[in-house]
């Protein structure tokens, strides 16, 4: 039907006849001269009805909001004085020769053409209208161009995207797993795949190499804005490579896609910390590296302090304190401290010390705390020292379990920075986390911090079953900007060390062959070492298109609730269809 996309009717155009179709954005009429923007998903272009042309001045005079309309008419330089810059087609417009209404619309719910406080579950009722909005419109075109960039980079490294199945088989993999009731085979049931993490390890046995995938996966957890019950993933494996080897793979894709569709230029290397360096100076394994305010340790300062929190702190190896410096921080009120305490205490850190430097220059007397009684003139100095505090900065202070203190201070910190507009909201701040534990204790034993497929760096079966705790992991995260983008690992490639793996999970051989004999049968049969990674592609595009919400890149997404608006799911199903499938329901508790 149309010749033209409107958002593509530039000044080359000038005096030829183009054809549009699209929604009628806004309406305006000077006196007699209407104008309207249509809009269809390139962008915007005015459109300009002959007073002395009747039938469509007619027309004109009834068109609405989100009408669709076909037009044909010609393209013209605006007159002097009413260009729009800022708009991509603000220096032509288009003359209406015909116009054919294809379809009115009704009131809408909530304007399109207008910012409005609508409500997270107004906007998915009605997603199809909060699509048409120009600014998601570009969110989705936006990720597509990722998509497409993703598959000509990884394609170009000889990469073969290989698709692998949707329904699979039950596993633990942490996330509880949504499952499919199988009408053929009565009480059985299928698992939507939490990731294809099996399949994409076998297709290494299989000698493929280099595997990628754009995955769909499913998990069924407590939302977050972060977060989604179904997602996309970038799927990535490769065979006979090092932890490097994938890293700077993936550097250099991310490299790219910032380039080609942000004109950014990420750093080159991304820094690396290990996990043990980001908790000790950021109290965070994603640490947001757009500003400062690191982790400062104080704890040899305070060694026989008066203050007992203190001092029992410096004597204990399994403690420490810490102080943070924030620039300008001396504005803060005794509310906002306050708040900050209230803040940590929900973390379960006790207390939390300041110091106010108001004039570093004259000692005490210039400096106000909390802590002021229990500080020397000496110990004043060598903190401010050790801190490098000026003028107008605000230190607070931390005693405690080493690990209580460092997830408080990387809560403070960033609350600290999003109130005092500390981050470099321009900034691009890509780090790879290293190193990590390669268990987590649980009461009654481990549990794995990835996957259980996750190859220690000391590969020896049994000095990992003798001090499981100690392990670090070969395992690393991407990191930008404060969001964890995907992690991954090089896998185990031999029996031994898998079944030690699963043993220290508390595995019999049994259940281990119960619920992954089809990866442990691949172990007698040339076993390749490999490794991969895996990226959350809606994540990555939230944070390209500068949204809040993983909703903003999402077509359809769920609420917190796990439930969509727009189709009412999840939804009863007929007593019928559960016979068929073998299954019954509990009825719900109305209470």
């Amino acid at each position: 039907m149309r010749s033209h996309y409107c958002g593509d009717i530039e000044e080359n155009l000038i005096g030829k006849e183009v054809r549009l179709c699209g929604w009628v954005h806004r309406v305006r009429d000077l006196g007699g001269i209407i104008f309207f923007d249509l809009r269809d998903r390139a962008g915007l272009v005015q459109v300009v009805i002959d007073p002395e042309n009747k039938p469509l001045a007619e027309i004109g005079r009834n068109l609405h909001n989100e009408y669709v309309l076909d037009i044909t008419g010609i393209v013209r330089a605006r007159p002097e004085g009413i260009v729009n810059l800022e708009m991509k087609t603000g220096k032509v417009e288009v003359l209406a020769s015909k116009i054919d209404i294809i379809n009115r619309a009704e009131a809408l719910p909530f304007q399109i053409n207008e910012k409005q406080n609508v409500s997270d579950e107004m906007r998915l009722r009605y997603r199809y209208l909060d699509l048409r909005r120009p600014e998601i419109m570009q969110n989705f075109i936006l990720r597509a161009k990722i998509v497409q960039e993703i598959h000509r980079f990884l394609s170009g490294q000889g990469f073969i995207e290989v698709e692998t199945p949707i329904l699979t088989k039950s596993t633990p993999e942490g996330a509880r797993d949504y499952l499919v009731p199988s009408r053929v085979h009565k009480g059985q049931f299928y698992a939507l795949p939490q990731s294809p993490q099996i399949f994409k390890q076998l297709l290494m046995v299989a000698g493929f190499d280099r595997y990628y995938q754009i995955a769909r996966c499913f998990r069924d957890e407590d939302l977050r804005a972060d977060r989604q019950p179904e997602f996309t993933q970038l799927d990535v494996e490769m065979s006979f490579a090092t932890a490097r080897d994938i890293q700077d793979v993936h550097e250099n894709l991310m490299r790219h896609i910032f380039r080609e569709l942000l004109q950014v230029e990420l750093p080159n290397p991304f820094p690396r910390l290990t996990y043990a360096e980001a908790m000790s100076r950021y109290g965070s394994d994603k640490p947001d590296l757009r500003f400062g305010c690191e982790f400062i340790e104080v704890k040899d300062l305070f060694k026989d302090n008066a203050l007992v929190a203190f001092a029992e702190a410096a004597a204990s190896t399994e403690k420490r304190i810490v102080a943070l410096c924030v620039p300008g921080g001396s504005t803060l009120s005794r509310k906002n401290i306050d708040a900050y305490v209230e803040l940590v205490g929900k973390q379960g850190l006790k207390g939390l010390g300041f110091l106010k430097v108001n004039d570093k220059a004259i000692g005490l007397a210039g400096l106000q705390s909390s802590l002021l009684k229990f500080m020397t003139e000496d110990l004043a100095q060598k903190i401010l020292e050790r801190t490098k505090a000026q003028n107008g900065d605000l230190l607070f202070f931390a005693a405690g379990d080493s690990n209580i203190v460092n997830v408080a201070m990387g809560v403070l910190r960033l609350k600290i920075a999003e109130d005092l507009n500390l981050i470099d909201a321009t900034k691009w701040s890509p780090l790879w986390v290293v190193d990590f534990p390669l268990f987590g204790e649980v009461e009654g034993g481990f549990t794995s911090m990835h996957h259980p497929f996750t190859a220690p760096i000391d590969e020896d079966p049994e000095r990992l079953e003798q001090a499981p705790g100690e392990a670090l992991a070969q395992a690393y995260d991407l990191v930008l900007n404060g969001t964890e983008l995907g992690g991954g690992s090089i896998r185990i490639c031999n029996e031994k060390l898998q079944s030690a793996v699963f043993k220290i999970l508390g595995m019999s051989t049994e259940t281990a062959y119960a619920q992954f004999g089809h990866l442990l049968n691949a172990f007698k049969y040339g076993y390749p070492r490999h490794g991969g990674i895996a990226f959350g592609l809606d994540r990555i595009a939230m944070l390209m298109v500068g949204a809040d919400s993983l909703r903003d890149v999402i077509a359809f997404p769920k609420t917190q609730s796990a439930q969509c608006p727009l189709t009412d799911a999840p939804s009863l199903v007929s007593a019928e269809q559960c016979k068929e499938l073998g299954i019954s329901v509990i009825p719900q508790d109305k209470k």
